[in-house]
């Protein structure tokens, strides 16, 4: 903090000083002692001078104005404009959650009217206002994704959650926003909280209706599945998953594995045959839809389509684990998918590492002349991953 506020102090000129002051979540983060990655500041200073500092107007339509600057130890320093420094209280009561809502003026002490330390101390979230979660029902979300790392709402906020129907108010929501949350969710320690909790709390159906869905979908035959829904065997697999990585990637797809399967008619409950076909082909609109990154659809794409041959590592043909490492390595999931073997179906792929060795060779580190066999690209390939099966055989 001392270091912060020095650098900070060097970058202003002294008669400002007294106007700026630490906000939010960075003030949370320096009582708990986390590193702070970026700076926030309000600032009751006239916006010229701001200006002149090098700092350019950012403008929003879905969050306040910000001024912006990059400095190369700092990292980002944020600042929210404020008329007077009687305007200082209005911020603070217009943000989400009290332990958000603590301000640090450069001489280190610290502003706290709505409460927020103690708060902080007991790892409660409570809104700064009746109205917090009304003016951006994003928070929600957000809170959801705190409790992903030890935190818990309130029963006042909790009782704002259940008591509407928030669907009309998140439909005006970018849905990019909600996937920044649901991403960083899925970083943290406990990352299935925050999908149990949206069911729990009947919030976001119109943004993620798949995990509702589940809740009514059977996960498969009960003498595999002993767990019941779909829903149940989804939240294991992530959190299975989150002891294996922290990879938000690989955890999203341990939940969605399958995809597919809420797509299968009712009649034909239990069984979801060929479901992994079906989750491959839902993947990529379903990602797309979220606004995705493009290496998070490909990524789900391929978890989809192999996880549920990969759990039957034990009995397939030596081509056909081939054939499952060429398809891994073609969808970016060689590392992902025995991790998704593991959390699903508690299976290890071994060998996997050798098998994917020899997936990857070349017509040339096989010893194979291509030109034998021009105008017929079929036989090739079967030459190849012939040569590739008695290089997999000989160890």
């Amino acid at each position: 903090m001392d270091a912060i506020i020095h650098q900070l102090k060097t970058l202003f000129p002294p008669h400002l000083h007294s106007h700026l002051f630490l906000v939010g979540g960075m003030v949370r983060d320096i009582l708990l002692g986390i590193p702070c990655q970026d700076v926030d500041l309000t600032a009751a200073v006239p916006a010229e001078e701001l200006t002149a500092l090098g700092f350019r107007l950012v403008e929003s339509k879905s969050t306040p104005n910000i001024y912006f600057r990059y400095f190369h130890d700092l990292g980002k320093v944020e600042i929210t404009w404020l008329p007077s420094l009687t305007a200082q209280d209005d911020d603070l009561v217009k943000r989400d959650f009290t332990v958000n809502a603590l301000a640090m003026p450069l001489d280190g002490s610290l502003y706290d009217p709505l409460g927020g330390r103690a708060d902080l101390e007991h790892r409660v979230l409570r809104t700064c206002s009746p109205t917090s979660l009304a003016d951006d029902p994003l928070r929600i979300f957000r809170a959801l994704r705190f409790e992903c790392e030890g935190w818990r709402l309130d029963a006042a906020a909790e009782e704002t959650i259940r008591g509407r129907d928030w669907g009309g108010d998140l439909e005006f929501i970018p849905i990019e926003r909600f996937s920044q949350e649901m991403l960083k969710a899925l970083a943290k320690p406990d990352p299935s909280r925050f999908f149990r909790r949206m069911v729990e709390l009947k919030v976001g159906r119109n943004l993620l209706p798949e995990i509702f869905d589940m809740t009514s979908v059977p996960a498969g035959p009960l003498e595999h599945h002993p767990e019941g829904d779909l829903f149940t065997h989804s939240l294991q697999t992530l959190e299975r998953m989150a002891a294996l990585t922290g990879d938000p990637t690989s955890r999203f797809c341990a939940l969605f594995h399958d995809l597919g399967k809420l797509a299968t008619p009712p009649e034909f409950y239990p069984k979801h045959h060929g479901h992994d076909r079906t989750g491959a082909e839902r993947a990529l609109p379903f990602c797309r839809r979220l606004r995705l990154p493009v290496a998070l659809q490909r990524a789900l794409q391929s978890v989809c389509k192999l996880h549920n041959t990969a759990n039957r590592w034990q009995e397939l043909r030596d081509s056909t684990k081939i054939q499952l490492a060429l398809d891994a390595l073609k969808g970016g999931t060689k590392e992902m998918l025995p991790l998704v073997v593991r959390a699903d179906f508690a299976e290890e792929l071994s060998g996997w590492d050798q098998v994917l060795q020899v997936a990857a060779m070349n017509s040339a580190q096989l010893g194979i002349d291509p030109q034998e066999f021009a105008g017929e690209p079929e036989k090739l390939q079967q030459v190849i991953m012939q040569h590739r099966v008695e290089r997999l055989r000989k160890g």
